[in-house]
This record gives structure tokens, sequence and C-alpha cells, in this order.
């Protein structure tokens, strides 16, 4: 047994890549439209990691999706979140749970999935602004 993916549902597939690819820096490994299901499937994973893949699904017909908490979370190591925390904010992304701790981050995708981000190995130094940072909203 492997582990093959994640499944996330989406609302609208260029805000989510703009989040998911831009944003928090995932690679697109492949997309596949099934004009006969009426919905697209987007794999991406994070640069040098396909192994683990987020599948965004995206159906054509509008739809209504909520509870995105109940899903819990994605979580990426990174190698510094702050870096990638300003990253984030450089394109309009709200970081939910600043890293304050030079550790752990939480942000949010268009459609309200959680992700996490951890910094790889040992934290960073505690830095301003992240100490001083209020958490936002739920995450």
């Amino acid at each position: 047994m492997r582990y093959l993916h994640t499944m996330v549902r989406v609302t609208d597939l260029e805000k989510s890549l703009a989040f998911y690819r831009d944003a928090l820096g995932l690679e697109v490994l492949r997309t596949k439209e099934v004009p006969s299901g009426r919905f697209t499937l987007v794999f991406l994973a994070a640069p040098g990691d396909s192994q683990a893949q987020v599948e965004l699904t995206y159906n054509w017909d509008p739809e209504v999706l909520e509870g995105g908490r109940n899903f819990g979370h994605l979580a990426y190591a990174v190698d510094n979140i702050y870096a990638t925390c300003e990253r984030l904010q450089a394109h309009g992304v709200t970081i939910q749970r600043p890293p304050r701790d030079g550790y752990m981050a939480f942000v949010r995708s268009p459609d309200n999935i959680s992700v996490e981000l951890l910094q790889a190995g040992d934290p960073l130094p505690v830095a301003e602004p992240w100490a001083s940072m209020p958490n936002v909203g739920k995450w």
C-alpha cells in the first residue's frame, strides 16, 4: 500500500491554482479534463516531492461547497517559514495563524481548506513582524 493523493473540491479553478500553484508554490504534475463527467482534475505536488499529491477537483456545474474546516488540513514542510509567509502575503493570502514561534503557520485556500506550514528542521529564531501578529479567523 502507498499514499496516492488528497482530493480537494474547488469552486473556482483559476483562483485555486493561483493559491496552490502561484502563492503556495506547488507544481502542476498533470491536468485531466473529463467532458463526459463535466469535471477537471489537476494534480499538484511540492517541488521535488511528487509522491505526496493534492488533487484539485473542479466540477463544471456550479455547486456550493461548505464545511472546508471539516476536512482538516494539508501540511507542508518549508525551507523558510518566514519567506513562505511573505510570498503568500504578496499573493494576497491572509496568514490565519502567523509563525510567531518560527515553526508553524496556517493559511486557507479560496475554498477554506486549511494549509499548515511547518519549518523544516529546527524552528527559526522568533522575529517580527510575525512574533506580534495575532491569529485571524479560524485556522
